[in-house]
Formats: structure tokens, sequence, C-alpha cells
């Protein structure tokens, strides 16, 4: 028998939505659900190892919206569905568990060290995709586009603090990036968050050397 997943209302339901749809189109596998006191954390793998010798980074997508306080859930699903109840989605009959859910951020312990552009984000992001449009030619095999994209996307970007520039494509991908906005970067332990208005992205790795002087956001 499925099961509902109760929003907060309409808006929010059709917000999940769009966030499972891109990460469909990212090619994430599957959308990581975790709710608890009225709020529902959304996670998906933008970018993510396949193997023990992928050197593609550990990148996620993550939202966080309102839901019933009475909802509780950590599970990752494939995909959802809209339901007769415009606050509710469907939630399939089987849940998944990839190799990238096992892998969380931590929850404090985050300190403020630079930020960057939304601007430059997104031009990093275009390059990004163009080199692996270009990089990839006439009939080549997946294993050959996915060391392709490995190499783009987990290139340290000096534009970018240093940081893998998979972190412009997952921003790009989940449609984070808007306006002119200034990006808090901060840092817990082996993990980096990028903080924007529409969402954050995460990405885990060695300490990150070289970054700019923390620069004063919102004042």
């Amino acid at each position: 028998m499925t099961r509902p997943l109760v929003l907060a209302d309409a808006d929010t339901a059709r917000d999940v939505l769009t966030f499972a749809g891109r990460a469909t189109q990212a090619g994430a596998d599957g959308v990581r659900l975790q709710a608890h006191a009225g709020v529902l954390v959304l996670t998906a793998a933008a970018l993510a190892p396949q193997g023990l010798f992928d050197q593609t980074p550990t990148v996620l997508a993550m939202r966080i919206v309102r839901a019933d306080p009475q909802l509780r859930c950590d599970l990752v699903v494939d995909e959802l569905t809209e339901s007769e109840n415009a606050s509710e989605l469907t939630l399939p009959d089987t849940a998944r568990a990839p190799a990238w859910a096992g892998v969380a951020p931590p929850q404090d312990g985050w300190r403020e060290i630079a930020a960057i552009a939304a601007q430059t984000l997104a031009e990093r992001a275009q390059w990004g995709i163009s080199a692996v449009a270009h990089g990839s030619p006439t009939g080549a095999g997946e294993e050959a586009v996915r060391s392709l994209r490995a190499r783009i996307w987990g290139e340290p970007d000096d534009n970018l603090l240093g940081l893998p520039r998979g972190v412009a494509f997952a921003a790009h991908a989940f449609g984070f990036i808007s306006g002119a906005e200034q990006v808090r970067v901060t840092e817990s332990g082996r993990w980096t968050r990028l903080a924007f208005s529409r969402g954050h992205v995460l990405t885990r790795g060695p300490a990150v050397a070289g970054l700019t002087a923390v620069r004063e956001t919102g004042r």
C-alpha cells in the first residue's frame, strides 16, 4: 500500500516535486527525505563516486521545506507523484539505499570562511557543461563519459576558492543560482557548504587550502 508524504500546503508539495524532478535530470540516484518536527530535508547527490577508484567528488544538493508536524521519515526514493490531496505526495512502494545516503554532513560546528558571487558559480557551471559536451566524442562509452565528468567537475577551481567545480554544477542543476546573491561558504570538518537563498550545496573532501579572506556579508 502506498504511503502519503504530507507537506505543509500545496505550494510546498509543488516545491518538493520540482526538487525531485531536477534530481532526476541531474542524474541523481534518488532523493533522501528526512522529516522531523514539521521540517522536511530533501537531499540528492548531484555528483557521487560510483566505485572505489572513481575520483568524482561527493556533492549534495539540499533544500529544506515545511511538512506536517506528525511526519517522521528517513528514506531514499526514486520518484514522488502527485496525490488527490494537493498538499500530499505519493511515495513509491519501495525505498532505495544508495551509497551516498550513508555519508551525512554534520549538523553543527559550521563556521563562515568566505563568500562567492552567484554569477561566478553560474559562469563556472556553464564552462564545465561546455567542457563535458565538447570533450565527449560521438559514440563515447559510458565509462569514458563518467571519467570525463569526474575530471571536469572534480577539479579544484581557483574561481571557486579551490572547491571542486562540481559545486557550481549542483547549484545550476538544482536551480539555486538567482540574481546577484553573495553565497555564504561555511566549513565543518571535511565538509564545505554553500548557502543559497534557494537551498544548499555541500561537498566533502580534503581540507581546502588557499581560501580568500573572510568577507562580511549581509551587514
